[in-house]
């Protein structure tokens, strides 16, 4: 039985990277096409007429694009499911497992988002973002279910990790708009913005939403890091010891802390607090691949 939820699992992940496939080109299909474009023609008073590509058909791409990243949703929710019931635990012991459940947040947050705020322009990124991740789960960190190590059966690691996955996939989609702000603010620069990127939203609207992500997050992100501190105590028998891991949380902490503090008391905007939030986020991908494979500690569960 268990062999039987194994295979489903990855049958369901495989399909799920079919669909983010398929939603990936169609965004890329309105993202090419929703643009207007000038004729050569010049009207009677001299003036270059404007001509309205079919707006009906890049609509409809994006609705479909939009359709299929829920169904790719829904497809690794089950695939993830799947596989913590063929190992008899929570998916998250590896970096296989972290990687599917990090894809997993990282889409939910932007659909999520989609329902308040216009970010379909986003779904290119995100859907090649997530098929890129688990393009590398599977050829590279696939391991077979196996049972969890002692210090990992604990329901404190469920709350610790799943906060952290939570706040990780807004954490990674406030980034993914602070480096969209900073391209556009440099396109701008230099000129005009062109014709496909003057669909996307203002620089004010993308520096205010960068900083709403974060802000809805971090207390999140503060209960993961106290949570993992209260595992510790009841696996290892302390609280903090500076592991590779815990050290680089707490420096994931102090620095969007200050992205935070820099937007509030200091007033920072634009560039500037762009470039933060992305050393930011930076910091956590460092913990989440680097610290994972490469690291030493107690938290070395990458299985590799």
């Amino acid at each position: 039985m268990q062999t039987t939820w194994a295979y489903l699992s990855n049958n369901l992940v495989y399909a799920a990277m079919g669909v983010f496939a398929l939603s990936f080109l169609a965004h890329a299909f309105e993202t090419a096409w929703a643009v207007r474009t000038p004729e050569q023609s010049e009207g009677k008073e001299g003036s270059v007429k404007t001509k309205t590509l079919d707006y009906t058909r890049t609509e409809r791409a994006a609705r479909i694009a939009t359709a299929l990243m829920v169904l790719g949703f829904l497809l690794l929710l089950a695939g993830t499911i799947a596989r913590g019931i063929s190992a008899k635990h929570v998916p998250w012991s590896n970096m296989y497992e972290f990687s599917l459940t990090g894809a997993l947040a990282f889409t939910g947050a932007y659909l999520a988002a989609l329902r308040k705020y216009d970010l379909r322009w986003l779904g290119l990124f995100v859907s090649i973002s997530v098929l890129l991740t688990l393009g590398t789960a599977i050829t590279l960190l696939y391991r077979d279910s196996a049972p969890l190590v002692p210090a990992l059966k604990s329901t404190w690691l469920v709350i610790h990790v799943v906060t952290a996955i939570i706040s990780g996939g807004i954490f990674l989609l406030s980034n993914v708009i602070a480096g969209a702000y900073l391209y556009l603010d440099s396109m701008e620069s230099r000129g005009e913005r062109k014709a496909w990127a003057k669909r996307l939203p203002e620089l004010e609207t993308l520096d205010q939403l960068s900083y709403r992500l974060v802000a809805f997050v971090f207390p999140l992100w503060t209960f993961s890091v106290i949570a993992g501190a209260i595992w510790a105590e009841s696996a290892w028998g302390r609280y903090w010891g500076w592991d590779p891991k815990e050290t680089w949380a707490f420096i994931t902490w102090v620095a969007y802390a200050a992205y935070l503090h820099a937007r509030v008391t200091i007033g920072w905007r634009g560039k500037r607090a762009a470039w933060l939030c992305l050393f930011a986020g930076s910091t956590f991908l460092f913990n989440y691949v680097y610290v994972n494979v490469w690291g030493t500690g107690k938290h070395t569960y990458s299985g590799l």
